[in-house]
């Protein structure tokens, strides 16, 4: 626009004296500068525009105070095939403008970002028992981040896709690109946040997505395209599967540690299992499925706390009994449980959700486009998404070497990716230990403990199980503080 407006001037100018080439030249500058100028002031209120229309007044049964500027809506992904990625957005809630752009991400595959991290976990507004409404969270991390919820892949919650064989090619790549993706065109619809410092953030299967995310956006970076430039700086995960060696072994050897199972059982499982092979033979499925058989009886993602025993009729509940002893291809090749299932939380999720009033006021389900009810995960999702992955630590090492800071956290009450699994993936790369491990505090209690490596961190929640931040929320709120500053965690009583 800018230079056919210069252009078109010197058309109707073609002969002015030499005399006159300096003036022509500032001229012509000036007629670029005011062009370019009326195109990005027409973009900026294109963009804002935009922004508006996503922006969320008030949720129903939302609290009157305090106010919280929250964004909701779709951003496609992929025009041709009609596929497009919910979000949820809320600005920090005090000085928005200083604050870091932080993603959070869940896993599954198949459960929303919305339905846990947002509405369970980490978001200001948190679903209040039986989906009634909305209570304010004091530990939300909208207080050290502006923070970005995603629901994804397509197919889960209320993202979709016009295309239903898109739903067939679901992988850790298809998920990572479609994510990029989305965060290129939601910053052209939030340009304030262009330049702003990045961070993902996740938990459970997330422990893919996030890394790979991390490695698609330092990758793309690299074309110096300053419009599809983001500023990645570093990543946290939360309890995440890593690698599938060591997730299953410190699965196993946790179990037994913490007395779910016999020894007898441990050695049945130590004898039969080689964990370097992704195929378990079926005399493993057997040894393993006496672990997920006793811990239908107690909560795999937080083994001291009260299991839940609301009736289920949600594929929620379905996915809780993925892991019974009788379904012996949910073990084949990789262990096919919902990583981050609540059933209490969950029901009380898909309740809000699911409310007309609700939907509407979250610029959410227009049309009625969802073949259903909205569900915080998807069972159809999680049975045929193909795990191409089964490790992402080559991309930790890659990453550690480009200088993104990069932290691991885990509550250490989870059977369902344990801490010691945890170890040994942190482990196997091989960093030289930079701080040894220790206890860290909070409220004169030791919180948790950490190590600190020369490339990354390695930080445990004492008594937290699956969901650090639902479990231990101000512990939470400590560590993504410190994880955004740079800086260590209290060592001092």
């Amino acid at each position: 626009m800018a230079t056919e407006a210069a252009a078109r001037w010197l058309l109707l100018h073609p002969s002015l004296p030499q005399s006159s080439h300096k003036k022509q030249h500032l001229i012509f500058a000036s007629l670029l500068l005011f062009a370019s100028l009326q195109s990005f002031h027409c973009y900026a209120a294109a963009s804002y525009n935009e922004q508006e229309a996503d922006r969320v007044a008030f949720l129903p049964g939302q609290p009157r105070s305090p106010q919280v500027s929250q964004f909701s809506g779709y951003i496609t992904v992929n025009r041709q095939n009609g596929r497009a990625l919910f979000y949820w957005f809320f600005e920090a809630q005090t000085l928005p403008s200083k604050k870091p752009l932080l993603l959070w991400l869940n896993g599954g595959p198949g459960c929303s970002s919305i339905g846990y991290g947002a509405a369970s976990e980490l978001g200001p507004l948190r679903v209040t028992r039986n989906g009634a409404g909305l209570e304010f969270n004091k530990f939300a991390w909208n207080k050290e981040a502006n923070l970005l919820f995603l629901e994804s892949p397509v197919g889960v919650g209320f993202s979709y896709t016009n295309t239903s064989t898109d739903l067939t090619k679901l992988n850790d790549g298809f998920v990572a690109e479609d994510t990029y993706n989305f965060l290129v065109n939601w910053l052209d619809r939030f340009p304030q946040y262009k330049d702003r410092e990045f961070y993902i953030s996740g938990e459970s299967y997330a422990g893919h997505y996030v890394p790979q995310l991390a490695d698609f956006v330092y990758e793309r970076n690299k074309d110096k395209k300053a419009n599809r430039y983001i500023n990645l700086k570093g990543f946290i995960v939360g309890n995440p599967l890593t690698d599938d060696q060591y997730d299953s072994k410190g699965l196993a050897e946790y179990a037994w540690s913490h007395s779910v199972v016999s020894d007898e059982i441990y050695e049945r499982i130590k004898k039969v299992c080689n964990f370097m092979n992704s195929n378990w033979t079926n005399e493993c499925n057997q040894a393993m499925g006496n672990i997920f058989g006793q811990y239908q009886e107690i909560d795999i993602y937080n083994i001291y706390a009260p299991k839940c025993n609301l009736a289920q009729t949600s594929t929620v509940a379905v996915g809780a009994h993925a892991f019974e002893a009788s379904d012996q291809e949910q073990f084949s090749k990789r262990i096919r449980m919902f990583s981050g299932y609540d059933a209490c939380y969950s029901s009380y999720a898909e309740k809000y959700f699911n409310k007309p009033d609700v939907q509407k006021a979250f610029h959410a389900n227009g049309n009625e486009m969802l073949p259903g009810k909205w569900k915080v995960c998807s069972n159809s999702i999680l049975s045929s998404y193909n795990f191409s992955v089964l490790s992402v630590l080559p991309i930790y090492s890659k990453l550690i070497k480009a200088g993104l800071r990069i932290w691991l956290y885990s509550g250490d009450a989870d059977g369902r990716v344990p801490v010691i699994g945890s170890r040994y993936c942190v482990e196997a790369l091989g960093l030289p230990i930079k701080r040894d491990w220790q206890p860290w505090y909070l409220n004169k209690q030791v919180a948790g403990r950490f190590v600190e490596y020369h490339g990354m961190t390695m930080v445990t929640i004492r008594g937290a199980g699956h969901l650090v931040p639902l479990n231990k929320p101000e512990e939470g709120l400590a560590l993504i503080d410190a994880f955004l500053v740079d800086k260590q965690l209290f060592t001092n009583r």
